[in-house]
Parts: structure tokens; sequence; C-alpha cells
């Protein structure tokens, strides 16, 4: 008769925890799940810290706007085009290569790429130049590199000087309008000698 009493009381202790559970369910009120912010507000944010002069606060945001929307470009855009313009361009091609991943045809990020390169590579000659006089392999690789620029740009030279009269067509002068910006640099020309 005690067992019987036991279990008894054991059912209705049971019996009354599930008629409370259920009552508290029923009367918690519902949790709102977070709401996902929209890529342009993100953009927005972002753009704004980049006009009030915090690049670094501006790059921070554009990076978690690109992880919370992987598969857009725009976050990575603001980011290669940011970091170009601030002259870090081996983050500015790292960025660019973000971008072609998502949209490989982007002009913009081909651009970045190309440009940003190209301004590496001469820093990294300039360097040499100074350091070792541009002499054997190096020296021959650099010339072999400029004749075959000349020939992708279609140019007899590849860093025009400031002499020149600009009397080129229109299609020329945009093409050298670049160069002559990153000749006019202060660090010294390293293609003087592969003219």
């Amino acid at each position: 008769m005690k067992k019987i009493t036991v279990i008894s009381r054991i059912l209705c202790i049971a019996a009354i925890a599930a008629s409370l559970s259920a009552c508290q369910t029923l009367d918690a009120p519902k949790v709102a799940l977070p709401v996902k912010p929209k890529l342009e507000d993100l953009l927005a944010k972002a753009s704004e810290a980049k006009s009030a002069g915090k690049a670094e606060q501006a790059i921070t945001l554009w990076k978690e706007t690109a992880q919370a929307f992987p598969a857009d470009k725009q976050p990575w855009v603001n980011i290669a085009q940011a970091r170009y313009d601030a002259g870090q361009y081996g983050e500015a091609i790292v960025a660019a290569q973000e971008i072609l991943v998502r949209d490989p045809s982007d002009q913009l990020a081909n651009s970045i790429i190309a440009i940003s390169g190209l301004r590496l590579s001469t820093r990294a000659l300039a360097d040499l130049s100074r350091q070792n006089n541009l002499s054997g392999n190096i020296r021959t690789e650099s010339q072999d590199l400029a004749k075959l620029l000349r020939e992708s740009l279609g140019e007899s030279v590849l860093v025009p000087t400031a002499e020149k009269p600009a009397k080129a067509p229109a299609k020329t002068a945009a093409r050298k309008a670049p160069a002559k910006a990153s000749a006019s640099t202060p660090s010294a020309d390293p293609f003087g000698a592969l003219k």
C-alpha cells in the first residue's frame, strides 16, 4: 500500500509540473529574432565613417558587411578603392581579387589589380636599383618586362616624359594618363634606362 501511495504522489507531482510548464509556455512572451541589417544600411554606415575621415573604421565596417553578405561584391569594391586611394596597393589587390571571385568580369577590379601591380613593381624595381644598381639578370628581366608592357600598351615609350606635347588622340591620352601620374610621384623613375 505504501508503494501505491508513493507512486500516486510521484504521478501527481509530475502532472502538476507538466501543467505548470504548459501554462508557463502559453503565458511567456514571444522572443523576437534579431533583425539582420540591410546591406544598404551597413554600406551607408561605412561610407559615413569614411566621409568623417575614419578610413580604418570604414574598412572594418565594410569587412563586417562582407561577412554578413558574402555573395555581394560591393563591400569589397569599397575596400579595394579605399586601399588603392591610400596607396596600399598590396591590400587593394587582395580586395580586388575578392571582387573577381564574385564577378570575374569586373573592370574596376581588373584595373586596380593591374595598376596596383605596376606601382608595386615600380617601387620594388626602384628599391632594387638603389640597392644593386640593377645589373645582371634583374636588369635583363626588367628590360624584357618593360618591352612586354610597351607592346601590350601599344606605346613606344613606357613612361612618357612631361616635356612631350599632349597632342595625342583621346584614346591614347587616356592610356597615358595613369603613367604620367605615376611618373610624377616622388620616387625615382626605375624605367628611365628602359625607355
